[in-house]
């Protein structure tokens, strides 16, 4: 058996060899050694680094689990009774190791079990006790090749794409693992023989030459991608001087000595773009207190009130959120904002030690710059920290703010309903519970009010005509509060089986038009800050609407079985939703980030599932829709972000075979 990786399943370092790095090639970071170096036959720096790290692709791991339960097979092919112990190399003392039938139970749950408990998500674990037979001669030892992977699947693609970005295993019904299921057996009907859909694998799918080398482990921010844009993209090399951008994954003495951007022009706009872009998703700063604590660093580092750790931390985290979101519109190089990141670790633990407060701030920054970035830790288990924090001191409660002056108070309630969205968001995509349940809280959102209207002693009226700034984190958090009760209502509500369809089509119609009211009452005019945030233009707006409404209508338990009247309304939520995407993709405004990555690929999902299950002949459906032509402007999204994510090709492959099979259809006609 060959002991060469594939390309796509080989260990990747995180940073570029010492060879490489020194002669400025790029490096294919591939363990224990990158091809660079097996080609000139010199020993790789990789070979000898104990601080080195690797990623993995999800389907690596998932193989090494099939190995190991091939050889674990092999190795003891039947049950057997304990031989005494001093005939045994090692024994355990457990006298029924795995049996077949024990692993194929291991492997995965029943197909027709419809459950959504976290067993139906795991892979195959070890045996508790591994008995190991006597004597046994290694000519016995005959280990087959490792099967061909088998054909993937949309539920498989999606569990991949958020595991990788959570890391546990359970994922729940907002997240569409189990409507993905269904599509994957809707999609029978594309088939002569309505056998299971079957998709080539992708990885043969895109052999044509192309700008940028997909051949490396699921690293969703992978700056490897990046190396060969040196050209086209400014990386600013007088602000780090020699040090190279993509091998900063894990930055030491680099970092150590890293002071603030040289450069103000370019620091501003970072800082401006935090502000324009995070600040309105999730208001947790107060821009004037950061100015003047940027001002003091810059002017007086020495002055105790500039060496303030959470000063330093929140000063280095604006500049790295900045930056990923920067990144995330532009497509540009991540590893500035890496760098940034690194440099704000170094102040974490001090500035943890602040205070519940400061703290509770540290914790939000890392999530806001997550929902960009993989590097820091896992997003699904910040927001519960800093959700369980932010109840411990009580911000969910309204008595506690009466002892606080005015500004206090307005801006630990925007904290505290920052948490609050990002706790649905989060949750609403994986398909988790809630942190925050809408019970428990009893304290009114913040003010629509701008921060200089804010004083202690109270807050200064505006003109109604000139809406405030914070209009927009206001209306974004009617949206997250909908999408709460969509969870609630339609995918965990527990009295379901008992309603009638009259009430259950009432619980569908209120929170239809609840999303309808909330698109309509839109801020307006938008701020006209920058052209690149997304959430400044109406499009985010409509794409959001038709998302919401595609997730209210499609099978759920609430309505397992949907009508044809709802079909139709799943079909054009699903379109609409991916033409918005289309529009802010062709504006330059849409975030490529693993959120509306799993967005777009639950759009893509609803369309498919909407037009394949149509009653009527499924080839003059397709001549009467444009869910072809949908269709194919989901390919070309998922085309630039697999980019960034590795997974996005694969399914763009998928996708790719699913628009085929529907032309063939229309052109039998």
């Amino acid at each position: 058996m060959s002991n060469t990786a594939s390309p796509t399943n080989a260990a990747r370092a995180k940073a570029s060899c010492s060879r490489c790095h020194r002669r400025k090639k790029r490096c294919d970071r591939e363990l224990p050694a990158c091809k660079n170096c097996r080609s000139a036959r010199v020993k790789c720096s990789l070979i000898d680094d104990n601080s080195q790290t690797a990623s993995y692709s999800v389907a690596y791991v998932r193989g090494l689990e099939r190995r190991l339960q091939e050889l674990r097979s092999n190795l003891v092919p039947e049950p057997q009774s304990s031989p005494p112990v001093e005939d045994c190399l090692i024994d355990t003392g457990n006298d029924q190791p795995y049996s077949d039938s024990a692993v194929a139970d291991i492997m995965g749950p029943n197909p027709a079990c419809e459950g959504q408990g976290p067993e139906d998500f795991l892979d195959p674990l070890p045996p508790k006790d591994l008995l190991i037979e006597p004597r046994l001669q290694e000519s016995e030892v005959h280990i087959e090749p490792l099967a061909a992977e088998p054909s993937p699947t949309f539920d498989q693609e999606l569990k991949s794409v958020s595991f990788s970005v959570a890391a546990e295993r359970h994922l729940g019904s907002t997240s569409g693992l189990s409507f993905a299921k269904l599509t994957q057996m809707v999609l029978r009907r594309l088939t002569p023989d309505r056998a299971d859909f079957v998709f080539d694998n992708p990885q043969r799918s895109f052999n044509s030459d192309q700008l940028f080398d997909f051949d490396s482990s699921l690293d969703f921010f992978n700056s490897h991608v990046f190396e060969t844009l040196s050209e086209s993209i400014p990386s600013h090399p007088t602000l780090f001087g020699d040090i190279l951008l993509a091998d900063t994954i894990e930055p030491t003495d680099a970092v150590s000595g890293l002071s603030l951007p040289t450069n103000e022009v370019y620091s501003k706009r970072l800082v401006d773009f935090y502000f324009a872009h995070s600040h309105t998703l999730y208001p947790i700063l107060v821009k004037s207190d950061f100015m003047h604590t940027l001002q003091q660093v810059r002017d007086n580092p020495l002055d105790p009130a500039a060496q303030c750790p959470l000063a330093l931390f929140r000063v280095w985290m604006v500049f790295a959120i900045g930056s990923t979101a920067y990144s995330s519109v532009t497509l540009m190089e991540e590893s500035e904002s890496r760098i940034y990141y690194s440099k704000a670790l170094e102040y974490f633990e001090r500035a943890m030690a602040l205070g519940e407060m400061a703290a509770l701030e540290v914790i939000m920054l890392q999530i806001s710059y997550s929902f960009f970035n993989q590097l820091g830790p896992n997003t699904w288990f910040l927001v519960g920290m800093a959700a369980r924090l932010a109840v411990g001191i009580g911000l969910h409660i309204e008595s506690t703010y009466a002892t606080w002056p005015i500004n206090i108070q307005q801006h630990r309630k925007r904290i505290f309903f920052s948490i609050y969205m990002m706790d649905r968001v989060v949750s609403l995509a994986l398909g988790r519970p809630f942190a925050l349940h809408d019970d428990d809280i009893d304290v009114s959102p913040f003010t629509e009010a701008s921060e200089d209207d804010i004083h202690a002693d109270g807050i200064r009226s505006q003109s109604s005509l000139t809406p405030s700034i914070i209009s927009v984190p206001l209306h974004i958090l009617a949206l997250r509060t909908i999408a709460g009760k969509i969870a609630k209502q339609v995918y965990s509500n527990r009295r379901a089986l008992s309603l009638t369809v009259e009430e259950r089509e009432e619980i569908l119609h209120s929170l239809h038009k609840e999303l309808i009211d909330w698109r309509r009452n839109m801020p307006f005019p938008l701020p006209d800050i920058s052209d690149r945030v997304p959430h400044f233009s109406t499009n985010w707006y409509d794409f959001n609407y038709y998302t919401h409404v595609a997730m209210l209508y499609r099978p759920s338990p609430l309505f397992p079985v949907v009508d044809e009247r709802k079909i139709k309304i799943l079909e054009e939520a699903s379109s609409m939703s991916l033409r918005q995407a289309f529009n802010m993709h062709q504006q330059q405004r849409l975030a490529y980030n693993w959120l509306n990555l799993l967005a777009l690929f639950t759009s893509t999902l609803s369309l498919i599932y909407a037009i394949t299950v149509q009653p009527t002949d499924l080839a003059t459906a397709l001549k009467e829709t444009r869910a072809i032509d949908d269709l194919d402007l989901s390919i070309e999204l998922f085309d630039t972000l697999a980019i960034k994510f590795l997974a996005a090709k694969k399914i763009r492959g998928m996708f790719a075979e699913v628009s085929r099979r529907y032309k063939d259809l229309r052109t039998s006609l």
